[in-house]
């Protein structure tokens, strides 16, 4: 489990993100202290896959501001600065670029936007590939390629980036069960090696085994926050209460 006193990498103060006047996300304060691995669970529409989006940088928002490592990187107002990379995000759609193999797709970023050498880049995609169970699968295009095999693609390609913290938004919710054990397999082995993690997700066996705190959101806002145990052994509010009681009943 992450020690408490690691230092806060990636921090939400009071943000909150409107669409045509109406806030998906309100007044919304939450840190991610460096190595955690946090799951943010509540039911559709609650707004975590919006307030995932801010995290990365990708939203604008309308009150508060986002910082990491302290330095401030969007707030009210203000298009959200550009980090290079440091943010990595996976989506539910894996957003292959069709006409490129897996290895051209992870190395495509680190050249044009690192500056990263291309023989570097491809050794490091390949690495990257072996790391997600994809070694035989380099040179195959995203049609040859089931989804998991692609989303485990889309996961490398965000680390090739060497990101500080990694953004999941429900990565495995457009895959068949025995696809979805493949990238989860991924995505727990990244918690255990001590990877900044936040992962958006219905999955609560990963959520009970992986996550270091869970983040329960409601009508755009965090309505509990705590250790996964406590969390989901003693609940202690009823919206959470009732949600946890219909969704570990199936």
């Amino acid at each position: 489990m992450t020690m408490t006193t690691s230092p806060t990498l990636l921090r939400a103060d009071g943000i909150t993100r409107s669409y045509h006047g109406a806030a998906v996300v309100k007044d919304v304060t939450l840190g991610i202290r460096e190595g955690e691995s946090v799951v943010i669970l509540g039911p559709s529409g609650a707004g975590k896959s919006t307030m995932l989006r801010c995290l990365a940088g990708l939203e604008p928002v309308q009150t508060g501001e986002i910082s990491f490592r302290g330095t401030r990187f969007a707030a009210a107002g203000e298009q959200p600065k550009p980090l290079r990379g440091e943010i990595g995000m996976v989506f539910q759609q894996f957003n292959l670029f069709p006409h490129m193999t897996a290895l051209e797709n992870v190395t495509l970023a680190p050249r044009r936007v690192r500056g990263i050498p291309a023989a570097q880049a491809e050794a490091e995609a390949r690495d990257l590939l072996v790391k997600v169970g994809l070694a035989e699968k380099v040179d195959h295009y995203p049609f040859e390629l089931s989804g998991g095999q692609q989303q485990r693609v889309a996961i490398a390609r965000a680390l090739a980036m060497r990101p500080a913290v990694m953004l999941f938004d429900e990565p495995t919710s457009a895959l068949d069960p025995e696809f979805t054990r493949e990238v989860l397999e991924v995505m727990r082995a990244l918690a255990a090696e001590g990877m900044t993690i936040v992962v958006v997700t219905h999955e609560m066996g990963f959520a009970r085994r992986s996550a270091d705190r869970v983040v329960f959101m409601d009508a755009g806002q965090i309505i509990e926050e705590g250790p996964t145990e406590e969390t989901f052994d003693r609940p202690r509010h009823a919206r959470t209460q009732h949600f946890l009681a219909q969704i570990l009943a199936h």
